[in-house]
């Protein structure tokens, strides 16, 4: 009883482990440059291609 308890603890503990490194990595990546470019033609451009 008292293992299955630790087991439990333990995997709950990891899952906030990788969520919060999940998180923490997030916050410190450097925006990409492509992701910039589409967020600025996404202004220009979001209703899609043009008929004529």
């Amino acid at each position: 009883m008292l293992m299955r308890r630790f087991t439990i603890i333990c995997l709950l503990t990891t899952l906030f482990g990788i969520g919060f490194a999940m998180i923490v990595a997030e916050a410190g990546r450097q925006p990409r440059q492509w992701d910039e470019m589409r967020a600025i033609h996404c202004v220009f451009g979001c209703a899609g291609p043009q008929q004529r």
